[in-house]
């Protein structure tokens, strides 16, 4: 019985051959068994813009408020540097032990598993995990603010702007949920490009609408005040909030840039030519650069229109009345944007919660069994019953908790600095050490083991000013409540 099948470099497991004398390499699958992945730069620029340029953006022209003039851009350029650089490692990581012809990590997860070991890679779970549950909890806090901004805007336009104007929070995120619901059913995060690019529009419009309103604000000369270093004390705030803010505004830019959890998961959408690390590279670039060319915009813009009292979020505070329309387009560009991104950050989390489950089970029909029905326009669509239970209920439990803790400047301070070390900085410069064995005490390595240390000081300065707001915040509030 010879010629019984073929073998992969990688699996070395035996493929069937069809009546054509074909594997399925040969027919539509890559190098490791799985179906063709057909990724470019400009669908994985997409995945990285709308990652990144998410609601961080709405809270930057108050964290340079906290910070100045000087080293609000400072900062903002140090973390956007820092995000590119720290890509750049871990794009080298998706391959391993060589960047270009080493077996692929399918997850953040097996990167680190492979190059650092079981016990860094439990670690990395935790926090990746962590933090994956705590965007899509802050993303739903975001958008149900946005959704109830509309109500309130048209209430200001038609009533005055000291009208007694409310949206309910819980309504609005019971609406998001649904939708996430129905999106959640998508199998992987293959299928979803088509609403990373819808996303990464909607990102760049409202972002260039907030920046447009600031224009328009600082055209009209309003008496603003700003200073080189942020808020007063004594003026504006004390000398203890000063500092907590301080450390809060590191944790909301760092939030900002939050993508490295994702990267390895993007990068796994991408054709095997040219080289997966190359264009992930070119992809980084180009997602970071564009980001920050709109950060800088709209914080810059942002603390000249309003000073040192900016709102927490530019579009939903209500620094801005009129045109009460074009506010609206924002917010709804907000919603769908944040919609897609919601779907972006919880896929990881999708699929390693199923991929246990399968093994845990793998001849039960319940977590196995795929039904395709028929959905107009749309046409066949596989349905699970695990992915329709177990999806529907963790869109549920994260929607209750963003309507328990609906604070937004404090929970995306928080999910930044504790996301920010390790998974942005630690784990990409370990593991790009250890691929490339950089020689311990050598000038690389000591440069980059002070790149770690400083940076895991800013996050536990940030995760300190996150906690204390929230302390703070907590004070008095009731849950539910209409807003």
């Amino acid at each position: 019985m010879e010629n019984q099948g073929k073998k992969t470099a990688l699996t070395q497991e035996p493929l069937e051959i069809d009546e054509a004398g074909q594997t399925p390499t040969d027919l539509d699958v890559d190098d490791d068994g799985r179906e063709r992945r057909t990724g470019t730069l400009i669908t994985a620029s997409a995945h990285i813009i709308t990652a990144v340029i998410g609601s961080g953006v709405l809270s930057l022209a108050w964290a340079i408020a906290q910070l100045g003039w000087i080293i609000g851009p400072c900062v903002l350029v140090a973390f956007s540097l820092i995000t590119w650089f720290c890509s750049s490692l871990l794009a080298d990581c998706y391959r391993s032990p060589h960047p270009v012809y080493g077996k692929r990590n399918y997850t953040y997860g097996d990167a680190v598993k492979v190059n650092l070991g079981v016990v860094k890679y439990k670690f990395c779970s935790l926090a990746q995990y962590v933090n994956l549950v705590g965007v899509t909890i802050g993303y739903t806090i975001t958008t149900a603010i946005s959704m109830g901004a509309i109500k309130k805007s048209n209430c200001f336009h038609q009533n005055g702007h000291d009208a007694d104007c409310e949206a309910s929070n819980t309504t609005n995120m019971i609406i998001f949920a649904a939708i996430q619901i129905a999106l959640s059913q998508l199998p992987n995060f293959h299928k979803i490009w088509w609403l990373s690019i819808v996303a990464a529009v909607m990102s760049l419009v409202y972002s260039t609408i907030g920046l447009g309103l600031a224009i328009a604000k600082i055209a009209e000369g309003g008496q603003v005040r700003t200073t080189l270093t942020g808020v007063a004390v004594g003026v504006d705030v004390s000398g203890s909030e000063k500092i907590w803010r301080t450390f809060q505004s590191l944790g909301d830019i760092a939030f900002a840039y939050s993508y490295s959890n994702v990267l390895i998961e993007i990068q796994d959408t991408l054709k095997s030519s040219p080289a997966e690390n190359k264009v992930m590279k070119k992809a980084s670039f180009i997602g970071v650069s564009t980001t920050t060319t709109f950060y800088m915009l709209c914080g810059i813009l942002g603390y000249a229109a309003f000073g040192n009292h900016a709102p927490g979020n530019f579009l939903t505070g209500f620094g801005f009345y009129e045109p009460f329309w074009l506010i609206d387009i924002g917010n709804v560009c907000i919603a769908i944007h944040l919609i897609g991104a919601y779907q972006v950050f919880c896929q990881p989390i999708y699929q390693f919660v199923e991929n246990l489950i399968r093994k845990r089970w793998p001849n039960n029909a319940f977590v196995t069994t795929e039904h395709i029905i028929k959905v107009p326009v749309f046409g066949e669509f596989p349905l699970s019953y695990l992915r329709l239970t177990w999806r529907t209920l963790y869109v549920m439990i994260t929607a209750l908790v963003a309507m328990i803790f609906p604070f937004f400047n404090d929970f995306l301070g928080l999910i930044g600095a504790l996301s920010f070390w390790p998974l942005t900085v630690y784990f990409p410069v370990e593991m790009y050490m250890a691929q490339a064995k950089v020689r311990k005490f050598s000038v690389p390595w000591t440069w980059l083991n002070i790149l770690s240390f400083v940076c895991l000081v800013v996050s536990v300065l940030a995760a300190c000013g996150s906690i204390q707001g929230l302390i703070h915040d907590l004070g008095g509030y009731r849950p539910f409540k209409v807003s």
